[in-house]
């Protein structure tokens, strides 16, 4: 009698093809070794001395960075439980534009520590709990940490307390030209009035190859990086502009037909027609006062000879995301008919002129008022990849004016509010009855990573330097907490520095937003005790074609 073995378990539930991991098979072990894979690759990319990512995405192009949400973005990451820490970490980058490298690396060594108390016999629901109760607590003691707060958005000093900090954790030694440049183009947008109307998107980045870094400025208005269509290159005076979000050409009809010819004068007279109301059509355009036209498509070679004949400057755009900002800074309205625009959908500009910056012909819309709606940085550098890590320590650095707008406390940085937070919660484990405690006290050992990966990326002992910086805070004297970890330090004695003497803040709705999202994310992950992961759809793969050659020709 043959021995019949069992089935797959609930085979006829699911379609042929599909896997389950459950947890008896090690489902969360797995699920904590690939977050850890993934937190260990960013977290060396934090700090000022953080290590760049050389990155090659699935279209070829290179990336050399250490920017977090640009390698999440270029990463094609497929994991599950990976993808759950990486959506929290773009959610941080969507709201706040920093602190995304945090998330990952808090969350990756959380769920590092939790998997230690599973192997002491806790259960993932005991971890979940002491984590909820260790990072609601923890949100409560950075109220009382906050040293310092930004007054007046509009001061040049006050900006500088969050964009340098910012900057400079990207691209060290460079903070100080930089950040000008940022505060500059931030100061030019920034609404008098209302400060919390400011936006993001006004203060745009074009970059354009030659130079040096020291030769980047700031342009208040929009810089494109093409020069007009048109003969006219320059308007020096307050001009009325017309912005077209359709061809500016003769309109084709969808039917198609066949034309016969018989001689030269009907196939001068075939076109006469169309050219003549062409011709009134641009001529209205003149009469109406308008002096600039922005086309967001085509523009027809016969248009461009009746533009030239009334000197009007023709731009073409094709971005819809410039076309966008070109009606909000000069106040038209983007039409999608050929011909004369009403007063109310003229925009107005001061300056528009074509110049040369290098060797590249670009194109400047300025306006002469105090608070323009659009700022420009030039960037000039060498390479595109440098240009590149550069834009997008500007957007960090940009982007942290919209945490502090929501909330302008600022937090002290260097790893000393880690550090102090360390020792607090587990304080408050030390308190707390039952086997909870355990999971609060891992939760504080958690963040001790960032003052060990700053010492460790800046080539410091972080066996010698952490027992200082903790000593060094004092529970009885709140003036301690602004000790820092100073990663330039040769010498043991110095390698502490005041955070407020050097001006290095973390905002603290940023540094809140980071916990709680990374804490959300690791109970999420652990709360899972099986992937059940269906049959992919489409057919069977295709086989793979021999290579051509003899069989043990080297690949």
């Amino acid at each position: 009698m043959s021995l019949k073995l069992p089935g797959t378990p609930n085979a006829s539930l699911f379609k042929q093809g599909y896997q389950v991991h459950s947890n008896t098979d090690g489902a969360v072990n797995r699920n904590i070794q690939a977050c850890r894979e993934i937190s260990k690759m960013i977290s060396t990319s934090i700090g000022p001395y953080g290590k760049n990512k050389l990155l090659v995405n699935d279209l070829g192009k290179i990336f050399i960075t250490n920017d977090a949400a640009t390698m999440l973005r270029e990463l094609d990451i497929v994991h599950p439980a990976v993808k759950v820490l990486v959506m929290h970490s773009e959610q941080q980058e969507q709201e706040l534009g920093d602190n995304t490298n945090y998330v990952l690396v808090l969350g990756g060594e959380l769920l590092n520590l939790a998997e230690k108390l599973v192997v002491l016999g806790l259960t993932p629901t005991e971890i979940i709990q002491g984590y909820k109760m260790a990072s609601k607590f923890a949100v409560q003691e950075l109220e009382k940490l906050i040293i310092d707060e930004i007054q007046d958005f509009q001061e040049k000093d006050e900006l500088l307390k969050i964009i340098r900090p910012v900057i400079m954790s990207k691209q060290y030694g460079q903070e100080s030209l930089i950040s000008e440049l940022v505060v500059s183009a931030v100061q030019h947008v920034m609404p008098k009035e209302n400060p919390q109307a400011f936006n993001v998107d006004s203060v745009r980045v074009v970059k354009i190859m030659g130079g040096a870094l020291t030769n980047s400025f700031v342009i208040k208005g929009m810089v494109f990086p093409r020069e007009p269509e048109s003969q006219v290159k320059k308007i020096k005076e307050t001009a009325r502009v017309a912005v077209f979000n359709c061809p500016v050409d003769i309109s084709a009809s969808e039917t198609k037909g066949t034309v016969l010819l018989h001689d030269a004068d009907e196939m001068m007279n075939f076109s006469k027609g169309e050219e003549e109301e062409l011709h009134k059509v641009i001529k209205e355009i003149y009469d109406s006062g308008v002096k600039v036209i922005v086309a967001g498509q085509g523009i027809g070679e016969l248009a461009l000879h009746f533009l030239n004949k009334y000197e009007l400057l023709v731009l073409k755009v094709p971005s819809k995301f410039d076309l966008r900002r070109i009606c909000r800074i000069c106040g038209a309205t983007p039409l999608v008919r050929l011909g004369a625009p009403l007063p109310e959908e003229m925009g107005i500009i001061d300056v528009v002129e074509c110049t040369e910056i290098g060797s590249d012909r670009v194109t400047v819309f300025k306006q002469n008022k105090e608070t323009s709606l659009t700022s420009t940085i030039v960037i000039r550098g060498a390479t595109q990849n440098s240009m590149d890590d550069i834009e997008r320590a500007i957007d960090d650095g940009v982007a942290s004016i919209k945490s502090v707008l929501r909330d302008p406390r600022l937090l002290p940085g260097a790893g000393s509010t880690e550090s102090e937070l360390v020792k607090r919660i587990t304080h408050y484990g030390e308190k707390t009855p039952g086997l909870l405690q355990l999971g609060i006290k891992k939760f504080a050992e958690a963040f001790e990573f960032l003052p060990r990966l700053l010492c460790e990326t800046s080539g410091l002992d972080p066996s010698e330097i952490l027992p200082r910086l903790y000593s060094s805070h004092d529970d009885n004297d709140p003036e301690t907490l602004k000790f820092g970890i100073d990663i330039d330090s040769e010498n043991l004695n110095d390698c502490l520095l005041d955070v407020k003497e050097f001006g290095i803040f973390d905002s603290f709705s940023c540094k809140k937003s980071a916990i709680t999202l990374a804490t959300e994310a690791v109970c999420t992950i652990l709360s899972v005790d099986q992937i059940i992961v269906a049959k992919k759809a489409g057919g069977p793969a295709m086989p793979k074609q021999p290579k051509p050659g003899n069989w043990d020709q080297a690949d």
